[in-house]
């Protein structure tokens, strides 16, 4: 037991097991186990709740889920950097937001090059548009200290940018069924959120409550469901008050 909580701790812990299961699920796909692990990939996992009905693979409710969950700690992360952090500043902001719009249009560019003569290929041009942020960020923190801070946010900054504009790419000119009713259901959560920050309150459960809503209504509308939790995540107050006028902070809590 003192072996896992310290193995737990290490900051490289994550990025062990990220490429430890990458291995794991490369070998299940590609040997006599891949029928079984395609299976396994797609066991439905149903949600219903009164007229609420969710039924999605396992594979989905990762992408769709816990992908979500992921962005929103990245969310609170580059957040903060922002309004107190690295990229406190117009000048160190603008490093990562151009590197973004790089690593977009140039993967896009090059694809296209490759691929030109043939017209379905050539629809797969947003495919390389995306940065694979969990694998960037489990690779720099097997270095540990060795990689300065400044370059982990500077990555996490790019790879947030890159794939909100992949989202943006693939609601575009990708996605035929669009809700307009969950469309608009999400904007009015969206808006309840940012009054919430605006009226400083501390709650962090009326967040998680209003991101589900928030969550479920972006899934529902076509577009992919990350999205929801870079929304969420900056609208979590980095600042506030309680009740005994104590300065607090939501956003760090979590």
């Amino acid at each position: 037991m003192n072996f896992i909580e310290e193995f737990i701790k290490k900051e490289s812990a994550s990025a062990i097991l990220l490429i430890i299961t990458t291995i794991l699920a490369l070998l299940l796909s590609n040997t006599f186990m891949s029928p079984i692990y395609q299976l396994f990939l797609h066991i439905p996992v149903e949600i219903r709740i009164g007229a609420l009905h969710l039924d999605k693979s396992l594979y989905h409710w990762v992408n769709d889920g816990l992908m979500a969950i992921f962005f929103l700690l990245i969310g609170l992360e580059v957040k903060r950097e922002i309004l107190e952090g690295h990229l406190s500043t117009v000048k160190q902001i603008a490093l990562p937001g151009i590197a973004a719009v790089g690593g977009m249009v140039v993967p896009a560019v090059i694809y296209l090059a490759f691929n030109s003569n043939n017209p379905i290929a050539a629809n797969g041009w947003a495919i390389p548009t995306a940065t694979d942020i969990a694998f960037a960020l489990g690779i720099l923190s097997l270095l540990g200290k060795r990689v300065p801070i400044s370059l982990k946010i500077f990555l996490m900054a790019l790879a947030i940018i890159d794939d909100l504009g992949a989202i943006v790419i693939i609601a575009v000119f990708y996605t035929t069924n669009l809700s307009i009713l969950s469309i608009v259901i999400a904007l009015i959560s969206l808006v309840f959120l940012i009054i919430l920050n605006g009226f400083g309150v501390i709650k962090k459960a009326a967040y998680f409550i209003i991101g589900a809503v928030l969550w479920v209504s972006v899934l529902k509308s076509g577009v992919h469901a990350t999205l929801a939790g870079v929304a969420l995540a900056f609208t979590i107050p980095l600042n506030a008050k309680n009740k005994n006028g104590q300065k607090v902070s939501p956003l760090k809590e979590i």
